[in-house]
């Protein structure tokens, strides 16, 4: 008996840590049409943003988060955190601020086996050497 021989809508591929289940190409109109009916909630921009600065830089507070972007992170870190993007560091920061950093389901959302598959960080990106100032610089949540 040869699985060739009767057609399968899923299949098995090796994602982040382990296993993941994926509707075959075949079928995946139907399959995302039916899954995803209503439920095709995206992330803001701000999200997006926020979401790259903890990628790039975990573990990382609000207040360094805040610092990069400019703006306040509260209700984009709480909204990453309900959506289980991220989740606390188990160590707190200096002062005691808690860190962030992404979850195996962001990796697996990304389709990445671990955070070393991240493209670089282009090096011509404006502001990329105030980064570096900001890395030893304190800041407080």
């Amino acid at each position: 008996y040869d699985s060739k021989d009767r057609p399968r809508g899923f299949e098995l591929r090796r994602v982040a840590s382990g296993w993941r289940f994926y509707s075959r190409a075949d079928y995946a109109d139907f399959v995302s049409s039916y899954v995803l009916d209503g439920q095709t909630a995206r992330l803001s921009q701000a999200a997006l943003e926020t979401l790259a600065v903890i990628a790039y830089r975990q573990p990382v507070s609000r207040g360094r988060i805040s610092a990069i972007r400019g703006v306040n992170v509260d209700s984009v870190v709480r909204t990453l955190l309900t959506r289980g993007l991220i989740t606390e560091y188990p160590e707190v920061g200096d002062g005691g601020a808690t860190l962030y950093q992404t979850t195996e389901y962001f990796l697996e959302r990304l389709g990445l086996g671990s955070l070393d598959e991240l493209p670089a960080l282009s090096p011509y990106l404006p502001g990329v050497a105030d980064l570096e100032s900001l890395d030893s610089a304190t800041y407080d949540d």
